[in-house]
């Protein structure tokens, strides 16, 4: 029992460190395109995690006038609007061009924010950016892998409030990325 309690601590350490690796890289200026992956909307507001991915995204807009973003996100439950149009009013606020601007609205999925952006890109064999909280970067980064394209990861930070809850599901759910490659 001690040992299976030391493997899987070894391992949790372990995944922290590619979590912590991913989120830490140098990103680079001038991408082609940001893919900002959706997050919960309570009714037409974003949620502090998409609040955090919006502005991150923005930062990195203004910076560099030439990247045009892909804003992707279906609607929930309890969502009026889909996260996508939700991002998109908020980046525009921000003072992005909203012809800078492609909504991706039908995901309800990582898998599928960038199964469904591919197919938006200009150019699939570009650099881009994955925007997205930093507990969910390194997974999303392999899931973008997986399906060719070519992105470094852009992390926004994740609200102290729902810190356990966001790691604990993460590891589990690249748990299962390693198992099924889904």
């Amino acid at each position: 029992m001690l040992a299976f309690a030391a493997i899987c601590l070894i391992y949790l350490i372990f995944l922290q460190v590619k979590i912590y690796q991913a989120s830490t890289g140098a990103v680079p200026k001038d991408a082609s395109y940001l893919i900002v992956l959706g997050a919960r909307v309570n009714g037409t507001i974003p949620s502090l995690a998409l609040k955090n991915r919006i502005h991150s995204a923005a930062h990195y807009l203004r910076e560099n006038k030439d990247t045009i973003v892909i804003v992707s996100g279906g609607k929930g439950p309890g969502e009026t609007i889909s996260e996508a149009e939700c991002m998109k009013r908020e980046l525009t606020a921000l003072g992005i061009e909203a012809s800078r601007i492609i909504m991706e609205d039908k995901s309800v999925s990582t898998y599928q924010n960038l199964a469904y952006s591919k197919k938006l890109l200009p150019d699939t064999k570009a650099r881009g950016i994955l925007v997205s909280n930093d507990f969910h970067i390194y997974r999303a980064g392999l899931m973008a892998e997986k399906q060719g394209l070519h992105v470094t990861g852009l992390p926004a930070k994740t609200p102290k409030v729902i810190i356990l809850k966001t790691y604990l599901r993460e590891y589990l759910a690249i748990t299962k990325f390693y198992i099924a490659g889904s």
